[in-house]
């Protein structure tokens, strides 16, 4: 765990990090609105990505925009200026707030402990749930009676994955009625207003040249510009609260402290449907919520990670379970299952939904597989049978008839009773990078776990047609004999104690890979249970780290045991040995199955590598993937779904 976060649920960071400006850009805070909308920095509020702001919003016509992305905070007591901010620009760091930092703590909302001078001050962060609202407070403390606070809001109204630089067409249009400032600052874009403040002086101009660290690791451009309308002032006095709203939401902005107030009792109930009673299932519970989010009022799903991804159909359904069903949000789970059946389409969910009003992607052999497994833990956990029958089944019969006589991308079943799918060129399995022509981990023919899906929704199948009365589909049982028998066949590889990973024309591709472990940890096991040690024992040597399962074994020629560097370099790396955080909930699941309840213990400790990962990157949440080589530092998404989603889910279970 990092020395400096003290706290294991606020998740509070020491002075001595908050003042050392590399150490703090390291660590960051996220906060969700429910509706696909974020705020997020460094810990000292210094941006280090382009997806960094104070608000992010999502709009079904344009997708995720970042309209503000911080505020220039500076303090005057006393006729003495602190700035409150920092930045990193060119060569140096201005100002450097960070300095006057005391602490900092993530939960149960983002808030800083200022000592300047005679004088405390106490900033606070809070996003409105459902709402596209941002509200920032201050409180003032110490030997000053009063002081006044100076805010200069910095704006780039973009799409979240480009950057803004000193243009033409961002068009000063202000309007200043009371304590309300309306900016527009391109046509077509949302209108942001900001409220509850003393007053306002028009000053428009650019800041320029800030650098963030983490697009210049990823081998990306790094240098933006932002515009600043003017400056805001609130007059604070001792004790009392005062604080700004920043909104595109019609009508009167809520006070700050409300939306403040009603955030952190928001958490607090989140805290209690824990499953489990402890640090880490509370910690992952808050987290789990900022995945679940209901978009433009129509369709309620899982962003599949933060903060940059869409809604994933694998994701989704690998997540589901431990989102939702862990958490007791059965009545999300129903929607988002409803959802993706109902844009079933020639036997395949989507593989993934696009921001904006386009057309779904269906490019994937998985997604409609995960879709049996994630409705199994649904019947368990909820019973409810006929929301199966009305809402589901003909979406699971369609996939069933798809991959049995054939879809997209040649996916179907083969003569022995093994998926097969896919071609030279394309991507079909969760091991997906490509870039421009180069495939990075080719995975067509029948892949390991593909099959193991697919056995797993021929098995569900048939037990919901049984529940179901359904007569047509009781008789799968027949045909998932044979594609286990085949299965076993085909993928056992005696001479390393596992399962081959790929077998396309004949040939078996041995190298050993996490995949495999869905063939025992899946509801319905396909591998014959004698073979189970084996390959727990293979992955648990070649593959387990403290947070997670390596993509590839070490001893593979084709192994990257590091992540970084420009695209061609990152996406080479991807699945070539990258640690998953996913991964550790198939492995844990198929440990207890081969050691059951003696099991119990070391499957808690192998869940504190990522318990101590809480504090070492994005507070409260765990990150997409971490390098392959010690000391696994983390990489990828500051937050992402199925990482917390599996750990979760697994927690549960061995609660």
């Amino acid at each position: 765990m990092n020395a400096a976060v003290q706290d294991r649920e606020e998740f509070r960071v020491s002075a001595d990090v908050l003042h050392d400006f590399e150490a703090a850009c390291r660590l960051e805070w996220l906060e969700t609105n429910g509706i696909g909308g974020l705020a997020s920095s460094s810990v000292i509020c210094a941006n280090t990505r382009r997806y960094h702001s104070l608000l992010t919003v999502t709009t079904p016509t344009h997708g995720r925009l970042v309209l503000l992305n911080k505020l220039e905070d500076v303090l005057h007591v006393r006729g003495v200026a602190y700035p409150l901010s920092c930045n990193r620009y060119p060569g140096t760091v201005y100002p450097q707030g960070h300095l006057l930092l005391d602490e900092f703590q993530a939960r149960p909302a983002p808030t800083w402990h200022f000592h300047l001078g005679p004088v405390r001050l106490t900033k606070r962060l809070a996003l409105a749930q459902g709402a596209d609202t941002v509200a920032v407070e201050y409180t003032l403390s110490g030997d000053a009676e009063a002081a006044l606070l100076e805010l200069h809001p910095l704006l780039s109204f973009r799409d979240h994955h480009s950057l803004t630089h000193e243009n033409q067409d961002a068009a000063l249009d202000l309007e200043v009625g009371g304590d309300e400032l309306t900016v527009r600052l391109y046509p077509g874009l949302p209108v942001l207003r900001f409220a509850h403040f003393d007053a306002f002086g028009p000053v428009p101009d650019w800041y320029r040249h800030f650098e963030y660290a983490v697009e210049q690791y990823r081998g990306l451009d790094y240098r933006e510009d932002l515009f600043c309308p003017g400056a805001l002032t609130l007059r604070l006095k001792a004790g009392q609260r005062a604080g700004v709203v920043a909104t595109i939401e019609e009508g009167d902005p809520p006070l700050a402290a409300d939306i403040v107030a009603a955030e952190v009792e928001r958490k607090q109930r989140l805290v209690s449907t824990s499953p489990v009673d402890a640090p880490l299932g509370r910690a992952l519970t808050v987290a789990a919520d900022q995945f679940v989010v209901r978009l433009h009022g129509k369709r309620t799903t899982i962003l599949a990670g933060h903060h940059w991804f869409t809604d994933w159909g694998r994701d989704t359904m690998i997540s589901l379970p431990g989102l939702c069903l862990a958490t007791g949000r059965h009545r999300e789970a129903r929607e988002i299952l409803a959802a993706f059946a109902g844009l079933c389409d020639g036997g395949m969910i989507p593989n993934r939904l696009p921001e904006a009003d386009q057309a779904p992607d269906y490019n994937t052999v998985d997604a409609s597989l995960w879709m049996f497994a994630a409705v199994h833990e649904f019947v368990q956990a909820t019973g409810d049978l006929q929301f199966v029958r009305e809402k589901l089944w003909d979406c699971l019969r369609s996939i069933i008839d798809g991959y049995r006589f054939g879809t997209r991308y040649r996916i179907h079943q083969d003569a022995d009773g093994l998926v097969l799918a896919g071609e030279a060129d394309t991507q079909l399995t969760w091991m997906d990078a490509k870039v421009g022509g180069w495939v990075v981990t080719p995975r067509p023919g029948k892949a390991v776990e593909i099959c193991a899906l697919w056995y797993n929704a021929l098995r569900t199948t048939e037990d919901l047609a049984v529940r179901l009365g359904s007569v047509s589909l009781a008789g799968l049982g027949k045909q998932a004999e044979q594609t286990r028998a085949a299965f076993n066949e085909a993928f056992w590889n005696a001479g390393t104690g596992c399962l081959y990973d790929v077998i396309r024309n004949g040939e078996r591709d041995p190298a050993i890979r996490p995949n495999q472990l869905l063939a025992i940890s899946l509801p319905y096991p396909v591998l014959d249970e004698a073979r189970w040690q084996s390959v727990l024992d293979v992955c648990e040597r070649e593959l387990l780290t403290p947070v997670g399962l390596r993509s590839l074994s070490p001893s593979d020629p084709a192994y990257r045991g590091h992540y970084g560097g420009d695209q061609w370099q990152r996406d080479g790396a991807y699945h070539q040995g990258t640690v998953w955080g996913w991964l550790l909930g198939p492995f844990l699941s198929a440990y207890l199955k081969v050691y059951r309840d003696a099991g119990r213990e070391r499957a808690r400790e192998l869940l504190r590598g990522l318990e101590d990962h809480l504090h070492d990157a994005g507070l409260g949440t765990i990150s997409e993937i971490f390098d392959g080589d010690p000391p696994h530092p983390p990489r990828g998404c500051v937050a992402q779904a199925w990482s917390v989603a599996e750990a979760l889910r697994v927690l549960a279970e061995l609660q």
